[in-house]
């Protein structure tokens, strides 16, 4: 092989295509030896090494060097010599190690195949992720940002495999990117705004060491929260991952949803990595200087406040670095339109765990130019305790998963006492989290998630059921919050079934018509059940997959749930930009009540609330809307509104008669209207002030 060799330059980080060669850099800053390591394929043999001279190939901390002439299909890696003293935090040995940097791996093109080489027991031979060189290029056809305000979204939560890989799902590739391209027909009709898609970038689904006990398959790391590279696209996540393909059907997926009009949203991970504890895999940051990357005790233990062994040290300023480059990578080659930051907390704790009052990563990314558009939100909490809704940082950029709006709704529709006030609270924008400069969009708005219980599951389920992850229904959190409406799990009594589907129209009415951002899971807009786990993070089957048969079977549900997301998105008056000045006057945008208007009732007793908003400050119409979680009908009497009252939505009611179109709404024959119990009413006005 005809390849010569230039210093290289320590300004370009990873692997880059130049003119005159490939450049080749590296922060390795305890290392002693770094040497680059060619090999043919994915699993092809080593075709060169060559190890970098100090002298030559090291600025600073930052090991570099220029191949000329060399095949950009090969696959490289590093390997990083050094003192193997875990006391001292440093984790040196013969390994092949990731790039940081990379933009694509081998080693993964097939979901859940075992990719661990057989033969010499060498580093070179048991290496199961090598690093491919990839050209950026991409024509986007014109392809912006779509930039829609975070007050107009609505979040679709989806797993980019569990979206599509059942057998029901009706795509050419499914579990795939191009899978989710098929589906945005779908997607336009529900009408969301955007997906939020769990993680997306390297991991290994096969780490999960637990059994299945009833039919003692081995379980994977299915939901992906494990991150082997920040960069790289999950290979068996395209029709034809090798060769970097991968992030060319990344960059497919999103040009065609944004055409539809529908942004991307990233479900990112920076608290942990997949290289666990001290007995964990060594995959890239711990081979290449574990005491920079990671939180580390006086001894060198690794500080878990991720529950997953160890933890980035984020606010180190070569990880925040990183951090920022990964980002700025994404909005820019990938043109995604926002990242969801997992256990987000986490990026508010320094070198020694401790929190930070003005975190520096956290303040970064808010301010960088280049992410300027880019919506941020963070899980405003860790795995250590660490809970932070409503502070994570006052910035007027950061939006939050607002952990107290689902479990304020989920405790109002479980009927239980005192939580009328804090309903309200919610329903309002949470100005009591979000001040400071904030609004009603820095909450999103959720009643369910990806972890935890579905929606159909929280009104069939009082506790978890997690046999089947293995760990003697040990996992998963016990405070769900939930009612099974009468029998635990799986029922055919229409009574049954009957209060459930009920519940859960009523808790999509208070999630898509509160101020705030809502988001909602794939599968809970058709009625998915997970059989009471909740905490499927390791369940690749039916029980994690959409089964689509059920958009079918659950029509009417599905059909509730777009007329929702089309009365948020036609009103003004939910998407309010700025907190309610005043509440409960004659002269308020919200006047809250109870089956009275201008009584309220905020006891714990109360299990209703009613609530009249004004649109007129916003150009629109008047809205009343009463819910009733108690056991018993009961008589609201409606508020004075410049128009008729027309009556929209009445979860009571049978599908078909539940919901009804602006045009077709009939008039409300006198003052009173009846709400059934656990059962949720909508009426709309005309107000008089150019409403419309």
């Amino acid at each position: 092989m005809a390849i010569r060799f230039k210093p290289g330059t320590p300004l370009l980080l990873g692997a880059t295509i130049l003119t005159e060669g490939i450049n080749f850099a590296i922060f390795c800053r305890h290392g002693e030896k770094v040497s680059l390591v060619l090999f043919r394929s994915g699993h092809g043999d080593k075709v060169f090494e060559v190890e970098l001279d100090p002298a030559e190939n090291r600025t600073g901390d930052i090991w570099h060097i220029m191949l000329c002439g060399m095949d950009t299909s090969l696959r490289y890696g590093f390997k990083v010599d050094g003192p193997y003293d875990p006391g001292r935090g440093h984790y040196f040995q013969d390994n092949i190690l990731v790039d940081p940097y990379a933009r694509a791996l081998s080693g993964s093109s097939n979901w859940g195949e075992h990719y661990e080489r057989r033969g010499r027991n060498t580093p070179e031979s048991l290496f199961s992720r090598r690093c491919c060189i990839v050209d950026d290029d991409f024509d986007w056809q014109g392809d912006r940002p779509l930039n829609i305000p975070l007050q107009d979204s609505i979040i679709y939560e989806l797993h980019v495999r569990g979206f599509t890989c059942h057998e029901s799902s009706g795509v050419s590739h499914p579990g795939t990117f191009a899978g989710i391209i098929e589906k945005i027909p779908y997607l336009k009709k529900l009408g969301i705004t955007a997906v939020e898609l769990m993680p997306v970038t390297e991991f290994n689904e096969n780490e999960n060491t637990h059994i299945d006990p009833m039919t003692f398959r081995p379980l994977k790391n299915y939901w992906g929260y494990s991150p082997i590279s920040f960069f790289a696209p999950k290979a068996s996540y395209a029709v034809c991952g090798v060769n970097g393909n991968q992030v060319r059907e990344f960059k497919e997926m999103v040009r065609a949803l944004h055409r539809a009009g529908i942004e991307v949203i990233l479900d990112i991970v920076f608290n942990h990595t997949a290289e666990g504890g001290a007995d964990g895999p060594v995959y890239s940051f711990r081979g290449l200087d574990n005491s920079v990357y990671y939180l580390l005790g006086a001894e060198g233990e690794f500080l878990n406040f991720s529950g997953c062994g160890n933890t980035l040290n984020c606010n180190h300023p070569l990880v925040r670095n990183l951090i920022m480059d990964v980002l700025r990578y994404w909005v820019v080659e990938m043109h995604v339109d926002g990242f969801r930051f997992d256990l987000a907390s986490v990026l508010g704790r320094d070198s020694q765990g401790e929190v930070l009052s003005n975190p520096p990563v956290v303040e970064q990314i808010a301010e960088d130019p280049v992410l300027s558009n880019t919506k941020i939100i963070a899980e405003a909490w860790d795995a250590a305790g660490l809970y932070q809704v409503g502070s994570f940082s006052s910035h007027i950029r950061w939006a939050e998963w607002n952990g107290r709006f689902r479990d304020d709704v989920r405790a109002f529709t479980c009927g239980k006492q005192g939580t009328v006030a804090s309903l309200a609270t919610r329903i309002a924008g949470s100005s009591d989290l979000y001040q400071q400069g904030r609004q009603p969009a820095n909450s999103i708005n959720f009643v369910t998630s990806h972890d935890g219980f579905t929606l159909m599951d929280l009104v069939s389920y009082n506790r978890k059921h997690n046999l089947a992850n293995g760990e003697e229904n040990q996992d998963g959190c016990d405070h769900n919050i939930s009612w099974n409406s009468g029998v635990e799990g799986e029922s055919d009594d229409p009574e049954i079934m009957a209060l459930r589907l009920r519940r859960i129209k009523t808790m999509a009415v208070i999630l898509m018509l509160s101020q705030g951002t809502p988001m909602l899971v794939a599968g809970d807009e058709f009625g998915r059940s997970q059989l009471g786990n909740n905490n499927a993070y390791c369940q690749d089957n039916d029980l994690s997959w959409l089964d689509w048969r059920l958009a079918e079977e659950n029509s009417g549900l599905l059909s509730f749930f777009r007329y929702l997301i089309t009365l948020r998105k036609g009103h003004r008056v939910f998407r309010r930009v700025d907190f309610f000045s005043s509440q409960g006057g004659d002269d308020s945008d919200i006047r809250w009540q109870y089956v009275r208007p201008g009584q309220q009732n905020w006891s714990s007793e109360c299990r209703a609330l009613g609530f009249f908003l004004d649109g007129g400050g916003v150009n629109d119409s008047d809205f009343f809307i009463a819910v009733n979680c108690g056991p018993s009908t009961l008589d609201f009497i409606l508020p004075s509104a410049g128009g008729p009252w027309r009556q929209l939505v009445d979860t009571s009611a049978p599908y078909g008669l539940d919901c009804h179109g602006e045009e077709d709404a009939l008039e409300v024959a006198g003052a009173m209207v009846e709400a059934g119990p656990m059962g949720a009413l909508v009426f709309i006005a005309e107000n008089g002030k150019g409403a419309g």
